[in-house]
């Protein structure tokens, strides 16, 4: 049986960090907690935004592992945080986070149905401001994996 990606458990709402790098943190460890990484993973998203950045654009960053990072990723999964007050990434502020960990290839899947999803500023909008982790798996599932 395969393992759900994205589960109410896997939801913060009305978060408040004070910088990216702690948003970061929180992605992963959500992501830890619920058994889908390795805490190696989380040094792994880290990384991607030192190389590269993680911000998306419209309010919204992607915090994700490196190349090779599949390593410490034991079975796929998405972890949300919406943001208060967002924080800066420094190419823009972030409100919404996707901590994604995709094993076997399946990141890209992933990447591709928060991007369906995100492409829709109602659904972005309704994102930041529901205070219902059930609205927002309604919404994430509107797209199926």
């Amino acid at each position: 049986m395969k393992e759900q990606v994205l589960t109410v458990n896997n939801i913060v709402l009305g978060a408040d960090y004070p910088d990216r790098w702690e948003a970061i943190r929180a992605c992963g460890e959500i992501l830890f907690q619920q058994g889908y990484i390795r805490g190696e993973y989380i040094d792994d998203m880290m990384e991607r935004e030192r190389l590269f950045g993680v911000y998306m654009g419209n309010g919204i960053a992607i915090p994700h592992g490196v190349e090779g990072s599949e390593r410490n990723i034991l079975h796929s999964g998405i972890s949300v945080l919406q943001l208060k007050r967002g924080v800066d990434f420094g190419t823009g502020t972030a409100y919404l986070l996707f901590g994604i960990a995709g094993k076997d290839g399946e990141h890209i899947e992933l990447l591709s149905r928060i991007a369906q999803v995100c492409m829709e500023t109602e659904k972005v909008e309704r994102m930041r401001i529901t205070e219902d982790k059930e609205e927002m798996l309604q919404i994430l599932n509107s797209v199926p994996i």
